[in-house]
């Protein structure tokens, strides 16, 4: 059984000691700057200026270390007011679409380390009705799925998103792609929160276990499975569809599609920028805070620098080397259809400015799998671009759930030869 546990949680209180962990942690940061800006400076000077340096140093961590401990009080004393007025404790703010976002956005940029710490802000992956988290055990699917179908469309978001994100740009819920594939193919769509600051290789792994127990209790006989990932949650789906089918798991013998919307299958050229952005300015002690703060960010950010799958990508390896080692390549589920949108923000991907900026966030060559060096086996026929798109509107965009329909509504066999759902990226 599968389900975020809220009841002794206080996401509140969780939110509240990690901004003052936060705010302690930035006079220390300071410092280092600050000491390493004076070294530069004294060593110009030469050997007669080491006695004051010195005195400045000792002085100046001494000020920074008691700015940060006072910091570190204040939230102790905060910590012990929410305790003992039982502040936060009725409200689940990941239930809610705003708080959700929120926490998800602090999912993505330290996920990995709310996992460690067992913070109330860290969500096991979980299927998700209107916020509330879902247990996979037959009773309980019984009565969130009151008209379940032999098919289901499982929507996997991507970095610092939730469920609700399928929603973007929706005038309400029924016009989102869910809703509409359920009036328009007769499917059932299961929606997927996660913690997208873990590896993408550990939520796969989630995934394809929450899959399977899903597919065992199931109300009624399971014929077909389609995953739509949108960003990251188009590799976190290859990732569960590979595992799982390295496992055995049932499941995988079901799933006639997988779908990438904007999925970086190739890397993410912001992460990239940053991987080398963070590697130079470490080699200063000016810049080395700023380094430090980069070099916070997530395992799940981490590994849309290659689109890493697998834990052979990440375990044993430095993650600041500027040279990483090739990643490996996972070869694609036997017996499902693979398809890609790309997008970019000009009409045609041809042009300059969309080469350039893709969607602007996610390359054409990265979403259909398609680069210089590297080429992920997708059907060019499987593959459609959206013009006049940004990253998010593939999210909720006409043409897309036009493509979705189309794609979904063939049989595995059909869609295998279908090319009726719009131009094929050339």
């Amino acid at each position: 059984m599968r389900a975020s546990d809220h009841d002794s949680a206080n996401e509140l209180r969780a939110l509240s000691a990690l901004a003052f962990e936060e705010l302690s942690g930035f006079p220390r940061a300071l410092r280092d700057m600050h000491v390493g800006i004076a070294e530069r400076a004294f060593r110009a000077v030469g050997p007669s200026a080491r006695p004051v340096q010195v005195i400045h140093d000792a002085i100046s961590r001494r000020a920074y270390a008691a700015i940060s401990s006072g910091a570190a009080r204040v939230g102790r004393s905060a910590d012990e007011v929410l305790e003992r007025e039982r502040i936060g404790e009725r409200l689940d703010l990941s239930a809610t679409p705003r708080g959700s976002a929120l926490i998800a956005a602090l999912s993505g940029l330290i996920g990995d380390r709310l996992e460690r710490s067992q913070s109330d802000l860290h969500q096991p992956i979980s299927l998700r009705i209107d916020g509330e988290a879902i247990p996979t055990d037959g009773d309980s699917l019984r009565a969130a799925f009151s008209e379940p179908c032999a098919r289901l469309v499982v929507f996997v978001h991507g970095l610092m998103g939730t469920e609700f994100y399928w929603q973007l740009g929706a005038a309400h819920a029924h016009d989102a792609y869910g809703a509409r594939l359920a009036t328009d193919i007769g499917c059932t769509p299961l929606y997927v929160r996660y913690n997208s600051g873990l590896h993408i290789s550990e939520n796969g792994r989630s995934l394809a276990a929450l899959l399977d127990e899903v597919i065992d209790a199931w109300p009624l006989p399971v014929d077909e499975v389609a995953l739509v990932g949108h960003s990251m949650g188009g590799l976190v789906a290859r990732s569960a569809c590979h595992q799982g089918s390295a496992r055995g798991q049932r499941w995988t013998q079901l799933v006639r599609h997988v779908i990438s919307l904007g999925t970086p299958h190739l890397g993410a050229p912001l992460e990239q920028g940053v991987h080398v952005a963070s590697a130079a300015l470490a080699s200063l002690p000016e810049t080395r805070m700023l380094a430090n703060f980069l070099r916070r960010r997530s395992a799940g950010i981490r590994d849309l620098r290659h689109g890493s799958l697998v834990d052979e990508d990440w375990r044993g390896r430095d993650p600041d080397a500027l040279r990483a080692a090739v990643c490996k390549e996972v070869p694609l589920l036997p017996g499902a259809v693979h398809c890609f949108v790309s997008a970019t923000i000009t009409r045609s991907s041809h042009h300059p400015l969309g080469r350039m900026l893709g969607d602007t966030l996610v390359l054409v060559p990265s979403a259909s799998g398609r680069g210089r060096t590297r080429r992920i086996p997708f059907d060019a026929e499987h593959g459609r671009h959206v013009g006049s798109a940004h990253h998010l509107a593939l999210l909720n965009h006409p043409e897309v759930y036009e493509h979705l329909r189309v794609w979904l509504g063939s049989s595995g066999a059909g869609a295998r030869s279908s090319s009726t759902a719009g131009p094929a990226l050339g």
